[in-house]
């Protein structure tokens, strides 16, 4: 049954006080993180609201709601309270995603309401390496320049249809996903490995904040699996990452992702939590 708790819409006000609780744990909650250092916490923003649970100088947790929810430092109380007050309105977002305790705790009150859902992972290792990958690079992996972007699009959408089940474009929309990518390559954050014009390796830093690299977009083109490109590939991205970008790389992976996990194992990461991400 949901019940009646104090949830409230976060202003810039509370800014300090949200990022103390995100630094209880920031591996876990980087998304979320990098979305407030570049854009804060003003009303006006139409990205997304951050939801707080307890009284002012009293804030316990927090729920960020936009095209992704991700509630973070949570308990049951608060996972209650933040189900009530997104029950509300209709679900507009793609999938609830963050550490498995709140967002498992959170579907099961939403469920009805919201669901159903195209799919429920509910054990992905938060991993994280913050060290040089003990395993040799490769040195044909390398950040994709700008007009490459068409050669990288393809190896994009396959990764993306492939992960989350249906294609991030349409007949009539390809220019919002083409946009995101851009952007990581302008940002030399998209890396990649070509044979011809054909990207067989990739992977991009998606999120960024002073404590880590985020890595997601991990993909070997299917011709080339089975070859080591993913563990050469990701070393190659973790010494680079690590030398560039953030004192550790992070990412998170499918439990039953076999072949990934023995990648990662090989290229130095450790499990430091667990998500679970559920799919609309």
């Amino acid at each position: 049954m949901l019940t009646r708790s104090p949830v409230r819409h976060l202003g810039e006000s509370e800014r300090s006080a949200v990022e103390r609780l995100l630094e209880r744990d920031p591996i876990a909650a980087a998304q979320v993180i990098e979305r407030i250092a570049a854009r804060g916490l003003s009303w006006w923003r139409s990205d997304g609201k951050m939801l707080g649970y307890g009284q002012r100088r009293e804030l316990q947790a927090i729920c960020w709601a936009g095209a992704h929810v991700t509630p973070l430092a949570t308990h049951r109380e608060a996972v209650a309270a933040f189900a009530e007050t997104l029950a509300r309105q209709a679900r507009t977002c793609g999938s609830i995603v963050g550490p498995a305790e709140g967002v498992l705790e959170l579907w099961a009150a939403l469920s009805g309401l919201w669901g159903p859902s195209r799919e429920v992972r509910t054990a992905q290792p938060l991993l994280l390496a913050d060290a040089p990958s003990p395993v040799a690079e490769d040195p044909l992996v390398r950040p994709v320049a700008l007009d490459e972007l068409d050669k990288l699009m393809p190896a994009s959408i396959a990764m993306y249809t492939e992960e989350v089940g249906v294609s991030p474009v349409d007949a009539t929309n390809t220019t919002g996903y083409r946009s995101r990518v851009a952007t990581l390559v302008r940002g030399s954050r998209s890396y990649a490995r070509f044979h011809g014009d054909t990207v067989v390796f990739k992977a991009d830093v998606a999120v960024l904040t002073r404590h880590t690299a985020q890595i997601q977009g991990v993909w070997v083109h299917p011709e080339w699996r089975g070859q080591g490109l993913a563990t050469s590939g990701m070393s190659t991205v973790v010494n680079h990452v690590l030398r560039r970008f953030a004192p550790t790389v992070s990412l998170y992976v499918n439990d039953y992702n076999v072949p990934a996990r023995r990648a990662y194992d090989r290229c130095g990461f450790r499990q430091v939590g667990e998500f679970a991400t559920v799919l609309f």
